[in-house]
C-alpha cells in the first residue's frame, strides 16, 4: 500500500526518487556559518533535522536492500515491455500483476540522457518528468529497471525497453464510448474525451442526462493536413423515447429526428466526409442473439442495411441504388480523406437468424463528386470472399454498375468488416471475421491492412491477439492508430494504441494508460470501444444538451433520389 498521502511534499520527494534533495546533500561545505547557517547552534538543529528525516526516509521508503537478480523480464500490468510511444502521451504507469508484490522500485534511462526513480505500491511516474524524458529521447529509447519486494525479499529483473518514436501523434486526446456489460437496459453509458497526455478525462455526454437513452455510434471529424478543423465537429446518436441524431459542427448543435420513415431506419455508423458538409451513413435493422453452445455470446446482425450520404446544409439525405440494393446488404461507410471514394461493406442477405453464420461481407468503394453530391459508377469490388461474386454483381440491363479488381494475394477472406482508408490513401485498415460484420463479440476478429496500390492484403500479425480485435482509426499523419481488444481478460474492451512502420506492419500495442493501473484493473466494470483522435479539447455541455434532447425540438429531414442507376 502507498504511503504517499501521509507525507509533507518534501519528504515525500526524497521517499519517492530515492535521494536526498540537493540541500541537505551539501555536507561539509554547506554548512560554513554563512547564509542560511548561522553558527555552530544552526548546524546542530539542521543536524537534528536531517537526521529525523533520514530515519523517516528509511522507515517507510522500502528501499532494496539483499536484492536478488532474475534472468527474466518483470510480470507487470499493463504489459508495456518492447512498446513503442510517441512523444506526449502520459506516463505508462504500471503495477506488478503479482498482487503479492508489496512495493516496486523503478529506474527509467534515457539512451540520450535523463533519468527517473520511483518508489511505491506501483510505477507512480511523475507527469512533467516523464514529459522531459521522453521528448528528450525522442528516435531513440528508455531503458526501464524493476526490483520487486515481496515477503521482505527484493527481486530485480531484467531490464526491458520502451522505443520512443521519431512521428508525432498529432492528437491532443481522443473519445470514446464507456458502457457497462449490459445487453438489454442501458444502464449508465457516456461519450468521453481523454487527454493524452495526462489522466484526464471529461464526458460529453452522459445517457443520465436523458433516462432511459442509449448513446452510440459517436464519431469525431478526422483532422486532415488541409481541414485541421480548430474547432472539432463529431455527432453521436441517441436511441429511447428522446432518440435523436446529434450533428455538433461550429460549436452549434443540430438535432435531428432518429429516424425517417423513407429509410426504414435511423442513421448511424457515421463517417465525415473532409469538407465537413457531408456524411456518409448506414440505416441498419438491428437485432441480437445469444449463443447457447458456443465460445461467444452474441451475436448482432441485420435483417437489411443500406449506406446513404447526408447533407449538413440541406438537411438532405442522398439515396443511390448504387449503395441501397434489395437483395443485399450496405453497410459501414468510410470516406477516404480527400473525399473522392466512399468505402462500404455489402454481403447478400441471408435468412435471419438461422443462416446469421452464412453473411460474409465484401469491400467496395465507389467515386463520390462532393460538387454534385453524386456517386459516380461503377463499384469496385476490392476485397471478395468469393470471385463468384462477379455475376451477381450485375444488374438485370448488363450496365457494368459493379466490377471487380484484382485478386488480393493472401489467404482467402472471410468476411470483412469497418474499412478505415489511411490519411494518405495509401492503406486501407480492415477487421477481418468468419462472418457477420459486429465483430467486437467475435474472438477470431483481427485486424488487417489492405495496400489500394498493390492490391496485396495481410493480417497485422503484432497488434492481434487470440480476443477480438477491431474497432480502429488513424491519426493525422497515419503513423498511429487506435483499436479495441479484449486481450486482457476476453470480457471487456479496452483502447490500444500502436504505430505502423513504413513498410506496413505494426508495432506492438500498449493500452492506453492508466493513473493507477491495479485500481483500474480491479474495478473497471466498463468497456471501452469505438475510440477516435481529436486534435484539441472539445467544449461540451451535457446538461444543455439533455434539455434539448428531453424536447420534442427536432430537425427535419428529407429524402433526396440522386439515383440514375437501374
Amino acid at each position: 500500500m502507498s504511503h504517499q498521502s501521509s507525507f509533507p511534499p518534501s519528504l515525500l520527494f526524497l521517499r519517492r526518487h530515492g535521494h536526498c534533495a540537493p540541500s541537505l546533500r551539501e555536507g561539509r561545505g554547506g554548512c560554513s556559518g554563512r547564509g542560511g547557517c548561522s553558527g555552530r547552534g544552526g548546524c546542530l538543529v539542521l543536524g537534528f533535522l536531517f537526521s529525523l528525516l533520514l530515519l523517516l526516509f528509511a522507515s517507510c521508503s522500502h528501499q532494496p536492500t539483499d536484492v536478488r537478480q532474475v534472468p527474466r523480464l518483470p510480470d507487470i500490468y499493463p504489459d508495456y515491455t518492447g512498446v513503442t510511444i510517441p512523444v506526449g502521451i502520459a506516463p505508462l504507469n504500471f503495477a506488478m500483476a503479482d498482487d503479492s508484490v508489496t512495493t516496486v522500485d523503478v529506474t527509467i534511462q534515457g539512451q540520450q540522457g535523463g533519468s527517473i526513480h520511483v518508489n511505491d505500491s506501483y510505477a507512480d511516474i511523475p507527469i512533467d518528468e516523464w514529459h522531459s524524458l521522453v521528448k528528450q529521447n525522442r528516435g531513440s529509447q528508455l531503458t526501464v529497471t524493476v526490483c520487486a519486494e515481496r515477503d521482505g525479499q527484493w527481486t530485480q529483473y531484467s531490464p526491458f525497453t520502451i522505443f520512443v518514436s521519431p512521428y508525432d501523434l498529432q492528437a491532443w486526446g481522443i473519445t470514446y464510448r464507456r458502457i457497462p456489460p449490459s445487453y438489454e437496459l442501458y444502464s449508465r453509458m457516456g461519450i468521453y474525451q481523454r487527454d493524452l497526455s495526462t489522466f484526464s478525462e471529461q464526458p460529453l455526454f452522459v445517457n443520465t442526462q436523458v433516462p432511459g437513452a442509449c448513446v452510440n455510434c459517436h464519431t469525431t471529424q478526422p483532422p486532415t493536413p488541409t481541414t485541421p478543423h480548430p474547432s472539432p465537429n463529431y455527432l453521436f446518436h441517441v436511441r429511447g423515447s428522446h432518440g435523436a441524431t446529434v450533428i455538433h459542427q461550429e460549436d452549434k448543435d443540430q438535432v435531428l429526428q432518429a429516424r425517417n420513415d423513407t429509410l426504414g431506419g435511423s442513421m448511424v455508423y457515421p463517417s465525415w466526409h473532409p469538407s465537413g458538409r457531408y456524411i456518409a451513413f448506414s440505416t441498419n435493422k438491428t437485432s441480437q442473439m445469444f449463443h447457447a453452445h458456443n465460445n461467444k455470446r452474441i451475436e448482432v446482425y441485420d435483417s437489411s442495411s443500406d449506406v446513404f450520404v447526408y447533407d449538413v446544409q440541406t438537411h438532405q439525405i442522398l439515396r443511390d441504388t448504387l449503395t441501397m440494393r434489395t437483395l443485399w446488404a450496405e453497410n459501414t461507410p468510410a470516406f477516404s480523406s480527400d473525399g473522392r471514394w466512399l468505402y462500404f461493406t455489402t454481403a447478400r442477405r441471408q435468412v435471419y437468424p438461422t443462416d446469421y453464420d452464412r453473411e460474409v461481407y465484401s469491400l467496395c468503394r465507389v467515386a463520390f463528386d462532393a460538387a454534385t453530391a453524386r456517386l459516380i459508377p461503377p463499384v469496385d469490388t476490392l476485397l471478395s470472399p468469393s470471385l463468384t461474386l462477379v455475376d451477381s454483381l450485375l444488374p438485370p440491363s448488363g450496365k457494368p454498375m459493379h466490377r471487380i479488381g484484382p485478386t488480393p494475394s493472401a489467404a482467402p477472406l472471410a468476411s470483412v468488416t469497418w474499412p478505415r482508408p489511411s490519411p494518405d490513401g495509401r492503406y486501407l485498415m480492415y477487421t477481418r471475421a468468419n462472418y457477420g460484420y459486429f465483430s467486437i463479440w467475435h474472438p477470431e476478429a483481427d485486424l488487417w491492412l489492405f495496400d489500394l496500390q498493390t492490391q496485396q492484403t495481410w493480417p497485422l500479425a503484432d497488434a492481434n491477439s487470440s480476443e477480438s480485435d477491431s474497432f480502429h482509426t488513424w491519426n493525422a499523419n497515419g503513423r498511429w492508430f487506435l483499436f479495441t481488444s479484449r486481450r486482457g481478460d476476453g470480457l471487456y474492451t479496452r483502447v490500444y494504441l500502436a504505430s505502423l512502420t513504413p513498410d506496413g506492419r505494426s508495432t506492438k500495442p500498449f493500452l492506453l494508460p492508466q493513473r493507477n493501473p491495479r485500481r483500474y484493473d480491479e474495478l473497471s466494470l466498463y468497456s471501452f470501444n469505438t475510440p477516435d483522435f481529436t486534435v484539441q479539447p472539445i467544449d461540451a455541455d451535457p446538461r444543455t444538451l439533455g434539455n434539448r434532447l428531453e424536447s420534442e425540438e427536432r430537425i427535419s429531414v428529407s429524402v433526396r433520389e440522386m439515383s440514375d442507376n437501374p
